[in-house]
């Protein structure tokens, strides 16, 4: 299986949280057109976020947690964000890590050579379809029981910007939620994200250098009932960049941090949408 849902473990509560980029598997016919070194894949994963949020479900959250790697497709970018160098007839201007990644946040090719488009089209059917199927059901069961839903897009960033990103070189804040702005969601869940991470010590900024993905912008619409909003966490925090290895204090933490905020999201009682 591509990706697992798992339910509520206690008295549910209207958040669900998505898990996208955690996965380091790829399928065998993904694997016959990858270039990209094995240490990319970790690198380029958000290593361990399925395991610091493994616990939402015990707080009432509904989970859902894909376990391939972003460089099979990148579930937080458009089905149509292709670029003709990572798939032919791709027509995007967003290179190179759109739907389909061409090249390593470490500019080192991620494919032998641009995807056939029946190639696209097995990994959106497959992969990509089903995924945000099971997601969009989620948010609407949430939003049927509750009168509304919390969109919990988990991730974790490097802690200082790569070369390529925006901020290169510079030191990132220990959480960045992105909300676009605070339009996808009420204002009352950014301000939870600024107490937990206050209450940890951690220092937080809104949407820099990350706005919110794909998911955050698709499902994000409190007018509609529906308050989505990525949490970045700094690898720094629970996790040695360079060896990949968990920080075992450090990771404790982190995994109460996740916990926290998802419990508190949990307690939210949000305007209904009229």
């Amino acid at each position: 299986m591509y990706f697992s849902v798992v339910e509520p473990r206690s008295a549910a509560t209207p958040v669900v949280v998505e898990v996208p980029h955690a996965g380091l598997s790829v399928d065998a016919l993904s694997l016959a057109t990858l270039a990209a070194p094995a240490r990319s894949l970790g690198r380029d994963a958000d290593l361990y976020v399925d395991e610091l949020y493994a616990a939402a479900p015990e707080h009432g959250a509904s989970m859902l947690v894909a376990h391939l790697s972003r460089y099979v497709c990148d579930l937080n970018r458009s089905e149509s964000d292709v670029d003709s160098r990572a798939v032919d007839g791709g027509t995007a201007t967003s290179a190179p890590h759109g739907l389909i990644w061409r090249s390593t946040t470490e500019a080192r090719p991620a494919l032998l050579g641009p995807l056939p488009r029946g190639e696209l089209t097995r990994r959106l059917d497959e992969i990509y379809r089903p995924y945000h199927r099971a997601l969009a059901e989620l948010i609407e069961h949430k939003k049927q029981r509750f009168g509304f839903a919390i969109l919990v897009c988990a991730h974790s960033m490097p802690s200082f910007g790569r070369a390529g990103h925006a901020d290169p070189g510079q030191a990132r804040a220990d959480v960045v939620p992105g909300s676009r702005g605070g339009t996808t969601t009420n204002p009352a869940v950014r301000r939870v994200t600024e107490e937990t991470a206050d209450s940890f010590a951690w220092t937080l900024r809104h949407d820099d250098p990350y706005r919110g993905g794909f998911s955050t912008a698709h499902y994000g619409r409190p007018a509609e009932g529906v308050h989505a909003i990525q949490i970045e966490i700094a690898r720094r925090l629970y996790m040695d960049e360079q060896s990949l290895a968990k920080s075992p204090a450090g990771f404790a933490r982190t995994q109460r941090f996740c916990n926290e905020l998802v419990e508190r999201l949990g307690r939210l009682s949000l305007p209904l949408p009229t």
